[in-house]
């Protein structure tokens, strides 16, 4: 089982699977592996492939594919936090974000 870690500058805890884009976050979530997942919002030079953490909750919003222990946010952006939040509050069967 993996947990998907999306950050474009930070590094991932052990036991993480680091990506730095979008594109990577939803091949990984493709997978059915995923039991957790923390996203950061602004990916930086990574931007280009396919956006920002916000993205990959719309897409696991839009597929209903989520990891079963639960979403995160670890993004410093306060505005991208509360976006990717409102998603995973609104459509993920747990509909929480601790």
């Amino acid at each position: 089982m993996t947990r998907l870690w999306l950050d474009d500058v930070r590094s991932a805890p052990e036991g993480w699977t680091h990506v730095r884009s979008v594109n990577e976050a939803i091949r990984l979530l493709q997978t059915g592996t995923v039991i957790e997942a923390s996203l950061d919002h602004d990916l930086g030079d990574y931007h280009h492939d396919g956006g920002d953490g916000y993205k990959v909750v719309d897409w696991m919003a839009e597929h209903d594919t989520w990891p079963t222990q639960g979403v995160h946010v670890h993004s410093a952006n306060p505005v991208g936090r509360e976006r990717i939040q409102g998603v995973v509050r609104r459509y993920a069967p747990y509909g929480r974000e601790p």
